[in-house]
């Protein structure tokens, strides 16, 4: 039987009759499309009887083979359909924790026999796992006797991996939007996956979100994205970057890992980085810029009166000149950008990553940053951003592991007197 794409899902389940639908299913990929599948896939199976009544649920994880093979053996006393869910079945994988179980050969035979004549009538075997090995017998079985619904995505960062993640979000947003008959116009949408990356599951909230918001507008715009999806300190992201300030490396993969796993964009990640080591280099600027700074290694021995009566001020004064020159720049461009076009032209926002102090009505963010930048030398910050310039690069033009690629920057930047990344790579500066 043919692998069925998830968004062909019900055009595939209306050309089945209930003397040729299979008696196995497999949904494996992205983890919100395989949940959405199963839903249409258990609301069709289960129409006469009601879901409530004829399904039974199982944890693949820790549910063994012959109790999977009991329950789908096992006929209801009141009920002639049934089906049977296993959830995040590890057929192409391992155990993960030691509480968790996998399968052995005699397993997967056991369940190819299953599949292959051992599931009674009216019975219905459904699996979910998140990845898809085709070299598994297993699998000949499978795409022999069931049906295997595909809910893959391409996690990579190349362009054409990116162009597919957009289109499964774009498809997501449509169907949400359907039934309250909202429209999301191209920037409202650009922005919302800026915010979200490519995460389905937190992309759908955010959809749910904003119908809620604009209530009675058909349209959602990108005044709406920004009133309603804001990232602050609760983001997991704020957890990565404070243990990367902190140094703790054991922290920073742990946190790293659950972004991972929740479907954060290694891009978005990695600008997380850029904008903090960035942020770090614009401290150690402003702190060899100014003579009355005797000490430039003394943050940590301040406490928080010393540094909002001593350092705020040439903090302040230190933004106000960032400012100035910023406004000149624009100015100037806003002129020439007028008499081209003969129109007027707003002024821009000074964006907030240029200042040190973004928020002046609270000093204590600046004054943690201050002292958590003594944990880096200059040489070392510098070394970072050629580090992730080099890691940016490579993610947009070659199919590394992202996940390996980053964790080696923070094992790298977390340690003391390692050897200069700079350095080492002298001779393949792609852009030198």
């Amino acid at each position: 039987m043919p692998i069925i794409k998830y968004n062909s899902l019900d055009d595939y389940l209306g050309s089945l009759s209930e003397s040729t639908g299979p008696r196995f299913f497999l949904i494996c990929g992205e983890a919100f499309l395989a949940r959405e599948a199963f839903n249409t896939l258990s609301a069709f199976l289960l129409k006469e009887v009601g879901r409530e009544f004829g399904l039974d649920q199982l944890e693949g994880s820790t549910t063994s083979m012959g109790d999977i093979i009991e329950q789908t053996t096992t006929f209801s006393f009141l009920l002639s359909r049934k089906v049977i869910a296993v959830k995040n079945a590890p057929l192409f994988s391992g155990a993960g924790s030691s509480s968790e179980i996998s399968y052995s050969k005699t397993d997967m035979d056991l369940l190819s026999g299953l599949i292959e004549k051992g599931i009674p009538e009216k019975h219905t075997l459904v699996m979910t796992c998140s990845t898809l090995d085709k070299r598994k017998k297993v699998f000949k079985t499978i795409q022999a006797h069931g049906t295997i619904i595909d809910c893959i995505v391409s996690q990579g960062v190349r362009k054409a991996d990116m162009d597919e993640q957009r289109v499964v979000l774009r498809e997501i947003a449509q169907n949400l939007l359907a039934t309250p008959k909202k429209r999301m116009d191209a920037a409202a949408f650009n922005a919302l996956v800026d915010q979200t990356g490519f995460s389905p599951e937190l992309f759908a909230r955010n959809i749910e979100k904003l119908v809620a918001y604009v209530g009675a507008n058909p349209l959602i715009g990108v005044n709406d994205i920004k009133a309603v999806v804001i990232r602050d300190k609760k983001d997991p992201i704020f957890s990565l970057t404070n243990a990367l300030l902190e140094k703790d490396a054991a922290k920073a993969l742990t946190v790293l890992s659950s972004l991972f796993k929740d479907g954060f964009h290694p891009l978005q990640i990695l600008k997380s980085l850029e904008n903090q080591v960035r942020k770090l280099l614009m401290i150690k600027s402003f702190i060899m810029s100014f003579s009355k700074i005797k000490d430039p290694h003394h943050f940590k021995r301040m406490n928080f009166n010393g540094f909002k009566q001593g350092m705020m001020p040439m903090i302040l004064s230190y933004d106000g000149k960032i400012k100035k020159a910023v406004e000149e720049r624009d100015s100037f461009l806003l002129i020439v950008k007028s008499n081209k076009t003969k129109g007027k032209e707003k002024k821009k926002v000074i964006p907030a990553d240029l200042l040190l102090a973004p928020n002046p009505k609270s000093p204590y963010p600046v004054f943690l940053i201050f002292q958590k930048s003594e944990n880096f030398s200059l040489e070392e910050l510098k070394d970072a951003m050629i580090a992730l310039s080099d890691l940016d690069y490579q993610l947009k033009t070659s199919p590394i592991e992202a996940n390996i690629g980053i964790e080696n920057f923070i094992i790298t930047i977390c340690m003391k007197g390692v050897s200069s990344h700079a350095t080492e790579n002298k001779n393949s500066r792609h852009y030198l």
